[in-house]
């Protein structure tokens, strides 16, 4: 992308529940507020609060969440907006939709933290209830989690900070031109 520097941009995080995708994307928030953007966060758990409370966990209402959070994106870019969205969504396919919808603005950055370490993390206790059957449908254990295949960025959470991994994103948004440099 050769965009001038404060065009519009959605960072699309994704990743396995307990990944770290929210606590980067809430490092990443103030740096970019720092230069001057406001930025619009689109989080998976306040979504499903707010906007999408009425949908389950199938694949169809999986789907649907991060079609409508995707729109959301797409609108807020379109208008020269930033977005930062973290949401697990798992599928490739619904992704690939979302990237469409947004246009070359789109960033995909997949926070890879392995299974047993968000399963030994587990902030939320969804694992554990998951391992237990009392939790049907869940990303990672009894619901597949199809990894990018070719994501703009790849953050490892086990052995750096989400300011290490903020601060990342930022570079990265320098060199395609989404955000002018310090």
């Amino acid at each position: 992308m050769t965009s001038s520097a404060g065009s519009g941009a959605c960072i699309w995080f994704t990743g396995l529940s307990g990944s770290g995708k929210s606590t980067t994307a809430d490092a990443v928030v103030p740096l970019l507020e720092a230069r001057g953007r406001s930025v619009t966060v689109l989080d998976g758990d306040v979504v499903r609060t707010h906007l999408t409370k009425e949908l389950g966990f199938t694949k169809e209402d999986r789907d649907t969440n991060v079609r409508r959070v995707g729109y959301v994106a797409g609108e807020i870019v379109r208008h020269g907006g930033l977005v930062v969205a973290a949401l697990v969504s798992p599928y490739r396919d619904t992704r690939a939709e979302v990237r469409e919808m947004v246009g070359e603005g789109y960033v995909e950055v997949f926070v890879d933290t392995p299974l047993d370490v968000v399963e030994e993390r587990d902030v939320k206790g969804w694992y554990a209830k998951a391992r237990a059957g009392e939790v049907k449908e869940f990303t990672g254990v009894s619901d597949p989690y199809e990894p990018p295949l070719h994501p703009e960025m790849t953050l490892l959470t086990t052995d750096t900070t989400p300011e290490s991994n903020a601060r990342l994103v930022l570079e990265y948004l320098e060199s395609r031109g989404i955000l002018a440099p310090a």
